[in-house]
């Protein structure tokens, strides 16, 4: 079948410094789902992309001791969400023992996600991850 050569998109960014703090990523990303309708239409979604991006900017934050980039790009199929870090390490998953404070992030995130996948870049790598809304509920037949 042959694709729309016109791919419909809208998207945000924000760079978030570590003094910024991850609360900022967090109600910047929640207030952009509202402007899509998620809050309403999708409130179980809007909370897991938000804890995403809470655990996205952190590791951006602690692990990478970088500032963040958070782009939210919205392509009608999927929101991706990506935080862009100046650190070319790639996250890996750790196997957290059961009383660490930390370590579940990566876990968290692919529990959450639909998909995710992180890549380097010149200047860093990006972490990004997947999230398709629930699809619109049909109105019952009478």
């Amino acid at each position: 079948m042959p694709q729309d050569p016109s791919v419909r998109a809208v998207g945000w960014a924000r760079s978030l410094p570590i003094s910024s703090g991850v609360k900022t990523a967090r109600d910047w990303t929640r207030d952009h789902l509202a402007a899509l309708g998620w809050q309403r239409t999708a409130p179980d979604t809007v909370d897991a992309v938000v804890l995403a991006v809470s655990e996205l900017v952190t590791n951006a934050h602690v692990h990478a001791h970088s500032n963040a980039q958070l782009i939210l790009t919205w392509d009608e199929k999927c929101l991706h969400v990506t935080v862009h870090d100046a650190s070319t390490q790639l996250p890996e998953q750790r196997k957290a023992s059961e009383g660490a404070l930390g370590g579940r992030g990566l876990l968290l995130i692919d529990a959450l996600a639909d998909e995710w996948e992180t890549r380097r870049c010149p200047r860093g790598k990006d972490v990004t991850a997947c999230f398709q809304p629930p699809a619109p509920r049909q109105p019952a037949e009478e």
